[in-house]
């Protein structure tokens, strides 16, 4: 099936929302004639959908109704113009009570008010829909209409019959709750054809995070799990949960597997059995200013000297220090920074949720043709975590994709300490790099002196000697193996068989 006739099927059967996230959970938008239940708590952006989904409808020439109990005109207007929107060509029918129906002298006498108001607000909204012939509708909110009906029953009962004359008209209708009732609602979930949840929360320091599940759409695919999504200037951004699966491709996995990406640096290349292999991960570890966001600096700085684009996530430090730290060192990154071929993000970890940084992380790759990509550092992207077991599994989603478009992925991890046994790691994720990369402080000759080491290697042999590494204004220098020496890594290596010039500063 070509494009054009699949976009043409999508549009035949799929009510799309406008929201291309959302769109992408859906697997194309809301099965179209049937009845959705959004949900969420006052503040999550329900309105703000419904009024994409009809302003989405108006663009592809389909009608609109929006029938509000909740909110005014005027308050709609307001939001839709904060967003840049119109609504000129969406009905807004309004079926707020009449003011003389709020004064103490407005008081019911003979019949009870819920088989007044309830019963005038279904007809109203049925003759509107009858006049207007919508092929969308929102009806906000549910919560005003079991305030009306006083009576649970009878609440259901009309619903129930909503859902039935809708059924027998050609439009879709999201029903937005606001999730008020001290019980949930499980009932009302069991009338609509798919119910949509919208979560805000709070987190101890940081933005709000919102985040949408799907909790039911019948008869038809969809991503299931939590979304991450934001309100911003122009509506909802919703960011699909990656799953590495559907994006495989086993045949180009393996032609990115045969070709060794150059660090620039002749020893580091020989430690590493030749240099990075495209589609792999590359895990720097080691304690603060050993090296680590240098040594990706660098290899950063020559994948962008053969012409690739690379993107560059800084969780830890701002781009003005970063920069400052290249210079000192001579790298060329300043100037392939200028030049395009690097993108440099910088990420605070308390504004940023998981989903949107994999969105981020997903668009460099696919939109920019980024072959690769630096995270600086993963102690970042744990603080942007909700919640600490969450880390290692999104993580993993994110480089088997990353692997699987045959990209150079740098992760870096900083440890706590300095030298010695008691230096460790935050948390443990070595096991899903394909190549470790070690550095560490060491004590030889009254100097505080650097190492690194390569400890594991997936995808094919590895020097296992640990050599001297310094940081110089010419650039990162790899020296010799460090033969002379034992107990490096542990901090305080001990000279076996007299003294080597390979230990000493030249």
């Amino acid at each position: 099936m070509n494009d054009e006739s699949h976009h043409k099927t999508q549009d035949d059967t799929r009510a799309a929302t406008g929201i291309s996230g959302l769109d992408d959970i859906l697997c194309g938008g809301f099965p179209r004639k049937r009845v959705y239940l959004i949900e969420g708590d006052p503040g999550s952006g329900k309105t703000t959908l419904a009024l994409q989904f009809l302003l989405e409808g108006i663009r592809l020439g389909e009608s609109g109704l929006y029938v509000t109990l909740s909110e005014t005109k005027d308050e709609l207007t307001a939001v839709a113009a904060s967003h840049g929107w119109s609504l000129d060509n969406i009905t807004i029918h309004e079926l707020a009570l009449p003011e003389e129906k709020l004064t103490p002298g407005g008081h019911y006498t003979f019949f009870h008010p819920s088989e007044v108001e309830l019963g005038g607000t279904t007809k109203s909204i049925l003759a509107e829909v009858e006049r207007v012939n919508p092929a969308r509708v929102v009806f906000d909110s549910l919560s005003e209409m079991r305030l009306l009906a006083r009576d649970p029953l009878k609440y259901r009962r009309q619903i129930l019959g909503l859902k039935q004359f809708f059924i027998g008209r050609n439009c879709t209708v999201l029903l937005l709750e606001d999730r008020t009732s001290s019980d949930g609602d499980l009932q009302l979930q069991s009338l609509a054809h798919g119910v949509v949840m919208l979560e805000q929360l709070s987190p101890l320091y940081g933005a709000e995070r919102r985040r949408l599940r799907v909790i039911k759409l019948r008869g038809v695919k969809f991503r299931g799990g939590f979304h991450d999504f934001t309100i911003e200037k122009g509506g909802l951004a919703v960011f699909p949960r990656l799953v590495a699966a559907e994006h495989g491709n086993q045949a180009a996995r393996q032609s990115y597997a045969r070709s060794l990406a150059s660090t620039g640096i002749h020893e580091l290349d020989q430690l590493l059995g030749g240099g990075l292999t495209a589609g792999t991960s590359t895990l720097v570890i080691g304690p603060a200013g050993s090296g680590k966001s240098a040594l990706a600096t660098q290899h950063a700085t020559n994948a962008a000297q053969r012409g690739e684009q690379v993107a560059f996530f800084a969780f830890d430090e701002n781009i003005h220090t970063l920069l400052e730290r290249a210079e000192a060192t001579g790298s060329r990154f300043p100037e392939y920074l200028v030049s395009g071929h690097i993108k440099l993000r910088q990420i605070d970890p308390a504004e940023l949720s998981p989903g949107e940084f994999v969105h981020y992380v997903r668009e460099s790759v696919e939109k920019d043709g980024a072959r690769t990509v630096v995270i600086d550092s993963l102690n970042g992207y744990l603080n942007a975590m909700p919640e600490e077991k969450f880390l290692v599994i999104q993580l993993h989603e994110l480089l088997t994709y990353l692997n699987q478009k045959g990209v150079v992925t740098i992760m870096i991890v900083a440890q706590h300490g300095m030298i010695g046994s008691a230096m460790q790691a935050p948390f443990d994720v070595s096991y899903l790099a394909d190549t470790v990369i070690m550095l560490r402080y060491f004590e030889a000759f009254g100097s505080v002196k650097k190492a690194i080491s390569v400890v594991k290697r997936r995808s094919g042999g590895h020097e296992t000697a640990i050599r001297e590494y310094k940081l110089t204004a010419n650039g990162l220098v790899v020296g010799l193996p460090l033969e002379n020496f034992h107990g490096i890594l542990a901090g305080v290596p001990q000279i076996l068989g007299g003294e080597k010039d390979n230990g000493r500063e030249s």
